[in-house]
């Protein structure tokens, strides 16, 4: 079955449409695509409140809990990734290991450690947020790296 959004005119199948109870079909009258970019566009016309409303929502008792459980989880199930940052944030800490700009390009904002190999916790590159994000990607995609 198919269906028209009443914004971008295309005739598109009900699966890219987003469930709604009240509509006659049981799904929204504007497609995925265009409901995306209406919630992007009032968020960054809202930008100010929004951004109060996402902290107060995060300190929820309920977001704050699972927060908690998926970072446990997490450093049980990469005890070894837990380990390596612990011990790199403590020399950062204690003046062992010094920030430095990106590796890449050369930024001094929003620098990041990257360790390519957990088993050397010391050894780390430093990386703006952009370039850590790239080579983050590109080791999961299997390209390089060997962390």
């Amino acid at each position: 079955m198919q269906k028209t959004c009443f914004k971008c005119r295309r005739v598109l199948p009900l699966t890219d449409f987003y469930e709604h109870p009240r509509m006659a079909d049981g799904h929204l009258n504007k497609c995925r695509e265009c409901a995306r970019a209406d919630t992007m566009q009032n968020r960054r016309k809202r930008v100010d409140y929004y951004r109060d409303y996402d902290r107060m929502r995060a300190q929820r008792p309920e977001r704050a809990a699972r927060r908690q459980q998926r970072a446990r989880r997490q450093r049980d199930e990469q005890s070894q990734k837990y380990k390596a940052r612990t011990a790199a944030g403590n020399a950062l800490r204690d003046g062992r290991l010094r920030r430095e700009p990106c590796y890449f390009c050369g930024a001094t904002t929003d620098i990041e450690m990257h360790h390519p190999d957990y088993d050397q916790p010391l050894r780390v590159y430093w990386l703006c947020r952009r370039c850590h994000r790239k080579v983050d990607g590109m080791t999961k995609l299997g390209v390089g790296g060997d962390s």
